[in-house]
């Protein structure tokens, strides 16, 4: 018997950086070791021994994957491994193997219900794959979640007030003297400048301006060091550190960042406000039933598993993978 195996949409959370404006650059470096040839190795056994003539080398092979009798060739997981990065190939293993376990089972279920397939478009209009419909199908039919009411949305309102308030904004211009931190001269001089010209402020405040015009090397020099309003994660965190400890109208001591060296004075402060409910409800809602719906999925697969004849792989139903 075969059952064909194609990659599942497996939800992926990925942190996205904010749209930076003035100060800043994360580097982000990932990098994906290609491991084609994984095996699974199962300790030998005593009662296991080779017999006497055997060669030494000689070992039996890893059970294969199995579900209800459905093998999922190794091929299949090799390819699956690549959307599980993990801290070693065994992990990375054994992850492929749970999500396609449990892709099959699941494929096997919505067969035995007769879950029609009815393909849908995602949000960029590709359509999904025939076997992603029959596994979103027997999810909508099988799992119920129940739908939040308006007590309970409250509830979750008022016991997390902190999480709906807007972010505070910073009104702040700035004098760089561009410097690299590599370049332990050139970095040595950035400071000597910034700090004959931290001097000049302190007696003519007045002069921010001119002097970032003429000497700041950010292009906000044009606009006599303006950079505007600033929210959280725009700026590097040295820089938001200054700018944070500031009081509206003060010049930061000489602030060091991977720029530079600069000189920052705030302007203005504008506190986050907290969100009214209204203007927050369906956010909490889509956040409730999302939860709901994974742990009611979870809980699906786990009597899935506990009913199945799965073979070449442990399966703890309590902790398999959540299905979207």
């Amino acid at each position: 018997m075969h059952a064909n195996h194609h990659h599942a949409g497996h939800g992926h959370d990925h942190e996205h950086d904010r749209g930076h404006s003035h100060d800043h650059g994360h580097d982000h470096g990932h990098r994906h070791e290609a491991r084609p040839h994984v095996h699974l190795h199962h300790p030998a056994r005593a009662d296991a021994a080779a017999p006497a003539g055997a060669a030494p080398a000689e070992r039996l092979p890893p059970q294969p994957v199995s579900v209800n009798g459905v093998v999922i060739p190794r091929k299949a997981i090799a390819a699956e491994v690549q959307n599980f990065p993990a801290r070693n190939p065994g992990d990375g293993w054994r992850a492929a193997t749970r999500a396609l376990v449990i892709r099959e089972l699941l494929l096997q279920e919505a067969r035995r219900l007769e879950i029609p397939v009815e393909q849908k478009p995602d949000a960029e209009g590709r359509l999904e794959t025939a076997e992603d419909a029959l596994v979103r199908g027997l999810i909508e039919a099988e799992v119920h979640v129940p739908e939040a009411d308006e007590e309970t949305l409250r509830r979750f309102y008022d016991n997390n007030r902190r999480r709906f308030v807007t972010e505070p904004l910073w009104e702040a211009d700035h004098i760089l003297v561009a410097a690299r931190r590599d370049d332990a001269a050139a970095f040595a001089a950035a400071r000597e400048t910034v700090a004959s010209l931290a001097t000049v402020l302190a007696a003519t405040p007045e002069r921010f301006a001119e002097i970032a015009r003429e000497l700041s090397d950010c292009p906000s020099a044009t606009v006599g060091g303006s950079l505007g309003q600033i929210s959280p994660g725009q700026t590097t965190p040295d820089f938001e550190a200054a700018l944070a400890d500031l009081a509206p109208g003060e010049l930061s001591a000489p602030v060091e960042t991977r720029y530079g060296v600069h000189l920052i004075r705030l302007a203005r402060r504008i506190e986050g406000r907290q969100l009214p409910f209204e203007a927050v409800r369906e956010r909490i809602a889509a956040y409730l039933d999302e939860n709901v719906r994974r742990r009611a999925s979870a809980q699906y697969v786990s009597i899935l598993v506990g009913r199945a004849d799965i073979r070449g792989i442990a399966l703890d139903g309590a902790a398999s993978p959540l299905v979207r």
